[in-house]
């Protein structure tokens, strides 16, 4: 098996998929692997630290492209990228088709097989792959937010935590899951108000029980979700349907209304958000203005944090790589079912329900299911 590692091209884009500790384990397996010159360095891994693990350097993402059997990185592949790849090679990395219809088109033209990091799936529901990236994005929301909520940088000048005898700033955020539990602990721990939202009975039991009076927990209705934003100081979006779009439940009719100088951070924007206003953005522009709201949707908000991140991300894709590398990728997919319900689309057709819904395209069982 030849495994090829792109070199990210998103804007600011600095985290890389696999760690040369990593390298030095497929090598010594038996695999070939190519790195694409200078993949590592924004996560403080040299060329040289590649070399030395046993990769060989590519100058060219198509050069890479044309001699790997399977490649992996970390966001998106390009429409460049994808157009160098040939029938039935594989791509690992995280895809988010639900709310790219083009580059969706791309790849089922193509013909390859792309497994998305953000739907490998467990038998009980957890998203091994997505965990480690929405822990980081879910506590940097908070000091996100906290950040554009000063003064100086258009925000309502608010301290989340408050001071003696100053009200604390008010956290609103939507959704339970990994992302919100980590907004959750970040928020309470810089002292602010915070409610939390989720249509899941026993995720705000167990939030409730760990916070008590700390937390607000809300049934994520149409009436609780217009009270809290109306609050809110800081609105932190948070939620996912695995391999769909987002649901909108923030209108803009209800953003109209939201403070002026208040924070709206939608972690699900490269979902398509749950903020009918959010638009994704990038590091060097990040935010826009609506109605007097700051909307921050930078869609790879990890990558700000490139070594703890790549690290994060790494330890939970690592087993997953060299599976496939180790049996190949047909065999790996029916080996495991997790990485199974991870391949989005198989040569030509989609297999993901979820991405099949979103898109309006027609779902086609994987044949290692049949």
């Amino acid at each position: 098996m030849r495994v090829g590692v792109l070199k990210e091209t998103k804007d600011r884009e600095q985290r890389v998929a696999v760690l040369p500790s990593g390298v030095r384990t497929l090598t010594r397996a038996g695999c070939t692997v190519l790195v694409e010159e200078g993949a590592g360095i924004g996560s403080g891994f040299p060329d040289e630290a590649y070399q030395e693990a046993g990769a060989s350097l590519i100058e060219s993402a198509a050069e890479l492209i044309e001699s790997a059997d399977l490649i992996t990185k970390v966001k998106e592949p390009t429409s460049d990228e994808i157009s160098s790849m040939r029938p039935g090679q594989a791509i690992f990395a995280f895809l988010h088709l639900a709310s790219d219809r083009k580059l969706a088109d791309q790849i089922l033209e193509r013909e390859i097989v792309a497994i998305g990091y953000e739907t490998v799936e467990t038998e009980d529901g957890v998203l091994p792959l997505l965990v480690p990236m929405s822990e980081v994005a879910g506590r940097l929301a908070v000091q996100i937010g906290a950040h554009y909520l000063q003064g100086d940088q258009g925000g309502r000048g608010v301290l989340l935590g408050g001071v003696p005898g100053v009200p604390r700033g008010r956290v609103s955020v939507i959704g339970g899951g990994i992302v919100g539990t980590a907004a959750v602990r970040m928020a309470v721990g810089l002292g602010a108000e915070v409610d939390v939202l989720d249509i899941d009975h026993r995720r705000l039991s167990a939030l409730y029980d760990i916070y008590r009076g700390e937390l607000g927990t809300l049934y994520s209705s149409e009436v609780n979700i217009e009270r809290s934003v109306l609050d809110a100081d800081l609105l932190i979006g948070a939620v996912l349907v695995p391999g769909a779009r987002a649901p909108i439940l923030v209108t803009r009719e209800l953003v109209q209304r939201m403070k002026t100088g208040s924070v709206i951070i939608d972690v699900a924007v490269d979902q398509g958000g749950c903020v009918e206003t959010i638009r994704p953005t990038s590091h060097s522009n990040p935010t826009y203005t609506v109605d007097g709201v700051i909307h921050y949707g930078v869609t790879n908000m990890p990558g700000a944090l490139p070594r703890t991140s790549t690290f994060a991300l790494c330890n939970a894709t690592f087993s997953y790589l060299q599976e496939l590398c180790g049996h190949g990728v047909e065999e790996a997919l029916r080996r495991d079912p997790a990485l199974g319900r991870g391949v989005n689309c198989y040569q030509g057709d989609v297999t993901h329900a979820g991405v099949a819904r979103a898109l309006e395209l027609p779902h086609v069982e994987a044949p290692w299911k049949l």
